[in-house]
């Protein structure tokens, strides 16, 4: 049987989802609202995990290419505290694939292949219905009619409320991003300070680290402890402001660790948003979700991985099942759900741990997780 699919969203989560279909020669269109794939940044790096992330692109066929251009050596990762002392200088052995880095841009194009993308179809709202499978409203006012809209549309989820009333709540913590570009070459001091991979400084209620991609781009994260409206009466997109109010909050901090906010180009505010750790829904015919929309998570590296295991595994069950659609959707979701559950309390816990009143917490997490 070939039944009328839609994932909606082309990140990890649906694309992962849309090509392990693909391999067992399903069709599915994937809704994405950007109107190309590089119409806007894609972000950071990310690190797959074996078991989590590398397992889904086992069950796509892409292990192999992945390999070849993730960065084993982007797993390094340095621990500083506020005066630049180095207090864990981990580095991965040669062989070492547990958490391989690659770009999101480079995953992403990895994912995409061969599959059927409808780039500028923004989705507006999905509507249930039992006889002729949901309605599917975008943008531009079209419709469109699917046997199963599974919705991975991150954690603004437009598909979300058609199985379940919660939003996203802010979790106290707020991130600004920056970026460094050609970091060995414009900035030797701070590429020798990251490393091959990242580098992290931990002091009370804030943390500041960075992140190398590749190419010589590095991520630069701030978090820190606010209430939401923090940046009230700062705006946001004045650089020099935003750079001072950042400078002034890390004040006392060793110079060569500021430097890495001195030196960014442009900030992006990214307050942390968290679904309940156990978020569940009373099933619905022909919708799902997946990823953020399903599980959003503090951003603690387990999020991508877990998404796109979930795309990986709900397209299993449907190859598995295809006389019963909606048995396999229930199948993939007690799956999901039990996994999410789990992360969702360690990646929790994690955030408190890493933005604490107690930097040693976050020294003593990363011995936990990765012992030196």
């Amino acid at each position: 049987m070939r039944h009328r699919i839609a994932v909606v969203g082309g990140g990890p989560a649906g694309l992962t989802l849309a090509r392990v279909l693909h391999r067992h020669g399903y069709p599915v269109a994937v809704l994405e609202r950007d109107p190309a794939p590089d119409s806007r940044p894609p972000g950071g790096t990310l690190d797959l995990h074996e078991g989590l992330g590398q397992l889904a692109l086992e069950k796509a066929g892409l292990l192999a290419e992945f390999q070849t251009l993730s960065r084993p050596e982007g797993q390094a990762m340095r621990i500083l505290d506020t005066a630049g002392t180095v207090l864990r200088d981990w580095r991965p052995h040669p062989d070492e694939r547990a958490n391989p880095e690659i770009d999101r841009g480079q995953l992403r194009d990895l994912l995409l292949g061969p599959l059927d993308v409808r780039w500028g179809r923004e989705v507006t709202q999905v509507v249930p219905r039992t006889g002729d499978g949901p309605l599917v409203h975008f943008a531009d006012g079209r419709q469109e009619t699917f046997d199963l809209v599974v919705g991975a549309d991150g954690a603004w989820s437009r598909v979300r409320p058609a199985v379940s009333p919660v939003t996203p709540q802010y979790t106290g913590v707020t991130a600004v991003e920056t970026s460094l570009d050609d970091v060995d070459n414009s900035h030797p001091d701070l590429a020798r300070l990251i490393g091959d991979g990242s580098v992290a400084v931990y002091g009370v209620n804030r943390s500041l680290g960075a992140q190398r991609n590749s190419g010589g781009h590095v991520k630069v994260y701030a978090k820190f402890r606010a209430p939401r409206d923090w940046h009230a009466g700062l705006d946001l997109a004045d650089v020099e402001a935003v750079r001072s109010s950042l400078l002034a909050l890390f004040d006392g901090w060793a110079a060569p660790v500021l430097d890495l906010l001195s030196h960014g180009t442009a900030f992006v505010h990214r307050p942390i948003y968290v679904l309940p750790e156990s978020h569940i829904w009373a099933h619905v015919h022909g919708v799902t979700l997946l990823g953020d929309a399903a599980h959003l998570m503090p951003p603690l590296g387990a999020g991508a991985n877990l998404a796109m295991l979930d795309g990986a595994e709900l397209a299993a069950s449907i190859a598995a099942g295809p006389e019963d659609l909606d048995k396999a959707v229930r199948a993939f979701e007690e799956q999901m759900w039990a996994r999410a559950s789990k992360w969702a309390k360690i990646t929790t816990a994690g955030l408190e741990r890493l933005v604490s009143p107690d930097p040693a917490e976050a020294l003593a997490l990363f011995e936990q997780v990765q012992p030196s």
